[in-house]
């Protein structure tokens, strides 16, 4: 493990762009890029330091280009899968993996990662 190695933040798309209900369901692939361009401009509030940012993309926002400070992956088949197999392909570096998926959560606690809620990265929470 190389203490150097940035925080890796993976950033469940499709999840974080449904917990908030502004219309993104009408444009899949333009809430997708709102979300990415916000990663690059403000990073993960509460994470000093540098971190590596990958936004995970399927099915209708696939497609979506990467951006300086942040690597979007386009899942071939389910994002959850990819996120799973970007912290396996991580060991022994921190992860944080943002998802409000229960599922999604145990599967990437069970190879060490760490998780947090979609609100981590809205930067602010329009239902409060």
């Amino acid at each position: 493990m190389d203490d150097n190695d940035p925080l890796l933040v993976i950033v469940d798309a499709a999840n974080v762009v449904g917990s908030v209900p502004d219309g993104w369901w009408r444009d899949r692939r333009g809430a997708a890029e709102r979300l990415r361009d916000r990663l690059a401009a403000t990073g993960v509030p509460g994470q000093p330091g540098p971190v590596e940012i990958v936004l995970v993309v399927e099915g209708a926002a696939r497609g979506v280009e990467s951006t300086p400070g942040v690597r979007v992956e386009s899942a071939p088949g389910s994002g959850d899968d990819r996120m799973v197999e970007l912290v396996a392909e991580a060991p022994g570096r921190r992860c944080l993996v943002v998802t409000a998926d229960r599922e999604l959560r145990r599967r990437v606690t069970e190879l060490g990662a760490e998780v947090t809620g979609p609100r981590t990265v809205h930067g602010h929470n329009p239902a409060h």
